[in-house]
């Protein structure tokens, strides 16, 4: 997003992790749920991400990000529905017929319950089934938004990693459910087709590399500080 400020140009990055990983929302109450000794004790570094939502296990997953300058996309919806497009579009590409969800009577708050417990509006679902969770934060000058699509189920860890008993959460939709010989690479070449395909030359699929180290080290002191991670 600093990158994406600085420069003027809109850069995707699509990845994977290399081990478990829980990431709670900007304002995620998690204090008297989760801690930082039983994380660490079973493995599972913690991080407090940027945009809000709930808690999420990442691990057999292909995380998306997308960093644009706000005049990419006058609005938050707008943006977000753009996104959406192209996901749509690459998980069509490989036979997974994933739809928005429609909107609720209710909005969603930053409780108990694990993200992919219920879709919110416009998230990515399969038969109702949360395929796709995905968040934003728009600064400024520049926003971002990012996501998890699941290609296996990890989310029942969050069960271990909390002190209190979570709600229970229906199963969520898969790529590997839906179709067993997709992988990791399969998806991201889909999705990297798609973008090329639909901005040409206006769109970056960009790694570490491309960003500036001073960008780099700024983001890695604030994420990696517990005092951020477990503020609340």
């Amino acid at each position: 997003m600093l990158t994406a400020a600085e420069t003027g140009r809109t850069l995707v990055r699509l990845y994977q992790w290399s081990e478990p990983s829980v990431s709670f929302g900007r304002n995620q109450s998690v204090r008297s749920t989760y801690d930082v000794e039983r994380c660490a004790a079973l493995g599972v570094p913690a991080v407090r991400r940027l945009t809000g939502g709930r808690a999420l296990l990442h691990w057999r997953e292909v995380t998306y990000a997308v960093a644009a300058p706000n005049r990419a996309a006058s609005t938050l919806r707008s943006g977000y529905e753009a996104i959406n497009d192209v996901l749509l579009s690459a998980l069509g590409s490989l036979g997974i017929d994933a739809r928005r969800a429609t909107p609720t009577s209710r909005a969603i708050a930053p409780g108990l319950a694990p993200c992919f417990e219920t879709p919110s509006a416009g998230e990515l679902v399969v038969d109702g089934r949360k395929l796709v969770g995905s968040a934003q934060h728009r600064g400024a000058v520049a926003f971002l938004q990012h996501g998890s699509i699941l290609l296996d189920n990890d989310q029942a860890l969050l069960q271990d990693l909390a002190l209190v008993p979570l709600p229970p959460v229906p199963a969520p939709a898969t790529l590997r459910s839906l179709r067993a010989d997709v992988d990791a690479a399969m998806l991201m070449a889909a999705i990297a087709g798609t973008l090329r395909g639909v901005a040409g030359g206006d769109i970056v699929v960009s790694s570490d590399a491309d960003l500036p180290s001073h960008h780099v080290e700024a983001a890695a002191t604030r994420y990696r500080d517990p005092r951020w991670t477990w503020r609340r």
